[in-house]
């Protein structure tokens, strides 16, 4: 089996993938100083995207207080938990797509519910 050359990254390329320049300086150095391949510049580009990591409102995000004695759990994984009173607790959702749905109730991944479910076997169509 052969190869063919892999063309070079370039700054289109970079764009195109909705990272900056110094977001592939970071991925270079993650990949000790190498570049990355397509595949690896598409899993960068997906993984930093706005909607994996919040790329433009974690800092607006980071803003919100999370530490109170009336907080039980903080964000992280998935969601926050408040002390609303009289033996009370909220779950406050900050993940965008790991959620619990009518159609997986318990597994979340509801990305694309109402037409599709994803991440539980073959794909069933919802709507």
């Amino acid at each position: 089996m052969t190869t063919s050359a892999i063309a070079a990254v370039t700054p289109e390329m970079i764009r195109e993938h909705g990272l900056t320049l110094e977001e592939f300086e970071k991925i270079k150095q993650l990949l000790g100083g190498r570049e990355p391949t397509r595949t690896e510049l598409g899993i960068f580009s997906v993984m930093w995207s706005e909607h994996c990591s919040y790329k433009s409102s974690r800092v607006h995000l980071k803003r919100l207080p999370t530490r109170s004695k009336l907080v039980v759990q903080g964000p992280g994984e998935n969601a926050g938990i408040v002390d609303i009173g009289d033996g009370w607790a909220c779950a406050f959702k900050i993940e965008s797509h790991n959620h619990p749905s009518f159609i997986e109730p318990f597994q979340g991944a509801a990305t694309g519910v109402g037409r599709r479910e994803r991440g539980r076997g073959r794909p069933r169509y919802t709507g």
